[in-house]
């Protein structure tokens, strides 16, 4: 059986300060993304979203982020789907994003909303025309009897609407999640990683570091 305790990595790439972060989070988020983009991780836009049903009872996945500016981050599901109930139910939840090759991670708590049908509306037109079928075909979350049936659907779907007609259900569009609080999480030797944490007040951002 394979020791885990023994399965380590020393961090010593980078460091992140209280004299270089940016005041705003929403900045520091950027010039992150932009290095991971930089440094050509794969899906660097991939990100855990943590949701939680009302009782408590805690779920996540993995989600694809696809668009962020100073009023929050945004994604796109089937609402009717396991995430898009228990936000609809709950809207706290958090994002996290782990990119290894640069040791480093990004937690970010807030709450959820859904985007408006002309955002919506206007990612869907982008996508490609399979995973616009493939939107509509799937009832994600639901139990399915067979793959077959999935595929069926899939094909019936392709028949009946062409590329460039495919319509958006009302049941799959955008959330947007609205930051109170970042963790910038940058990996250092001995385990003393750096980790600055942002807390959102009003208008106005505080910054404190926190124990490794």
């Amino acid at each position: 059986m394979k020791d885990l305790a023994a399965l380590r990595q020393e961090y010593s790439q980078r460091e992140l300060t209280r004299s270089t972060v940016a005041a705003d989070p929403f900045v520091q988020f950027a010039a992150w993304f932009d290095d991971a983009v930089a440094a050509e991780i794969f899906e660097p836009n991939a990100m855990h979203l943590g949701t939680a049903s009302l009782d408590g009872k805690p779920s996540g996945r993995t989600v694809l982020l696809k668009g962020f500016d100073a009023e929050g981050f945004t994604f796109f599901t089937n609402y009717n789907s396991r995430k898009g109930r228990e936000l609809a139910a709950n809207p706290n939840c958090y994002l996290h994003f782990f990119w290894k090759e640069l040791e480093r991670q990004i937690f970010i708590r807030g709450t959820a909303a859904k985007a408006s049908a002309a955002e919506s509306d206007e990612y869907f037109a982008k996508r490609p025309y399979k995973s616009q079928i493939g939107a509509l075909a799937s009832e994600q979350s639901s139990v399915i009897e067979s793959r077959e049936i999935l595929e069926r659907r899939f094909d019936e779907l392709t028949a009946k609407h062409p590329e460039g007609s495919v319509p958006r259900s009302e049941h799959w569009g955008g959330f947007t999640v609205t930051p109170t609080e970042f963790e910038f999480w940058q990996g250092r030797r001995s385990r003393l990683h750096d980790r600055m944490r942002y807390l959102r007040s009003g208008d106005t951002w505080t910054i404190k570091r926190l124990s490794p």
